[in-house]
């Protein structure tokens, strides 16, 4: 397995790679010093405590023989709250970290924080960057394992606010790599990369052994590096990574800022949707994957990582490097997305048909899955018509359409 992904990383262009990993780390450097100068909110939240102490040791008790103790970040999430409570369910300890930022309605947020309460998990709410804070929360509990999920999403706001992506994707993730190397024992990491990641290539489906050298937007870069500084710790510290590539996560409690939420939201209040479309007049096409499967796969990856073999930061051994794609297999179009999401809303959408601007996305997307089925058990379940419908059922409750709520 390491030789396979030494060869594919012999095989992209060492000259982009090394200049993405110089300007990522010099960037991160930046982007924290100004973020430590401006004073910002997310270091000034307060923690600690013997109280606060005792319910994060609670929170990461094992009730099951041969469980494990998991430090969940971006627990409040949507792939973080899913997978937390996946973890939970099965008597693993878990406790979560979150900033509760707002780049979309923190609110929502805050439901799944609660739903998290309700089953015992403990959020704590900080930053990935605040080093001394990650250290604390190793000093408490010994993290079997870590599953690293915050990050700022989104390409298209990168255009807008691109500091935050080094800020979140880089600097935060060399802060929680730094914690995990010193850690005694180290945890096995599993961290979220990106489908995007695959940029440009036109080869489909997308394999781990493509070309990742050509990202279309920044977010795609900064995933693109944390692979890069994800495999520098594995090699150099003797950290157990495991990078998965997910395809358009979809379902209950999603991101506002997804498509498939955008246009439910807009198509019940009257409002028109704007659907792109590629070169040629071609439809974009989506490889959805409903958040059920994206759970499994990350939690095989968790119960498959191996073991780091470093210790105080000093590496004694080769350890596990894996990169999977989490996807459906299926991709499915835009349009044809839309019209499933009126059949479920009873809903005629208005649409707005416009050609791709230059912001960072893709034509389409289409994972191959099969080293994560042979090496997982890695199996999609759910189509597109049955998560939407699941999706639809739980935003007609959730925004209150079920209790009287007049849908246009």
């Amino acid at each position: 397995m390491n030789r396979q992904f030494n060869r594919c990383f012999a095989s992209t262009s060492t000259m982009f790679l090394w200049a993405l990993f110089l300007i990522a780390l010099t960037a991160s450097y930046l982007s924290f010093q100004s973020f430590v100068d401006s004073g910002s909110r997310y270091f000034t939240a307060s923690w600690g405590g013997i109280q606060w102490e005792k319910q994060i040791r609670n929170s990461a008790q094992i009730h099951r023989s041969k469980g494990m103790s998991v430090l969940v970040t971006g627990a409040a999430g949507f792939v973080g709250s899913h997978v937390s409570l996946a973890l939970k369910k099965r008597g693993d300890g878990v406790v979560g970290i979150d900033n509760f930022n707002n780049y979309y309605d923190p609110s929502l947020k805050k439901a799944r924080k609660s739903l998290l309460n309700n089953q015992g998990i403990f959020i704590v709410e900080g930053d990935i960057n605040d080093a001394r804070l990650i250290a604390k929360l190793f000093d408490i509990v010994g993290f079997t394992h870590v599953m690293h999920l915050a990050a700022q999403a989104g390409v298209r706001y990168a255009m807008e606010n691109p500091h935050s992506y080094v800020h979140s994707n880089i600097a935060g993730l060399v802060t929680l790599l730094e914690a995990c190397k010193l850690a005694n024992p180290q945890p096995s990491v599993v961290w979220a990369s990106s489908s995007s990641v695959y940029g440009l290539n036109e080869k489909v489906p997308f394999s781990e052994s493509d070309r990742t050298d050509q990202p279309a937007s920044l977010y795609a870069a900064t995933k693109k590096a944390g692979e890069e500084i994800t495999h520098t710790y594995n090699h150099i510290y003797g950290l157990s990574v495991t990078g998965l590539r997910f395809f358009t996560v979809y379902g209950p409690f999603g991101r506002p800022d997804m498509a498939y939420f955008s246009f439910t939201r807009n198509i019940l209040q009257g409002k028109p949707i704007t659907i792109y479309r590629g070169k040629n007049r071609v439809d974009l096409a989506r490889d959805f994957t409903y958040i059920d499967d994206i759970v499994k796969g990350c939690v095989g990856s968790l119960d498959t990582s191996g073991k780091s073999t470093g210790s105080g930061g000093k590496k004694r051994g080769p350890a596990p490097y894996r990169i999977f794609n989490l996807g459906n297999t299926s991709p499915v179009t835009v349009p044809t997305l839309v019209k499933i999401l009126e059949r479920h809303l009873r809903v005629k959408a208005k649409r707005n048909i416009v050609d791709m601007p230059g912001n960072g996305d893709v034509p389409f997307t289409h994972a191959n899955i099969s080293l994560a089925q042979r090496e997982l058990g890695y199996k999609p379940t759910t189509d597109l018509e049955t998560g939407l419908k699941k999706f639809v059922k739980w935003y007609l409750t959730y925004y209150g359409y079920n209790r009287g709520k007049a849908v246009h």
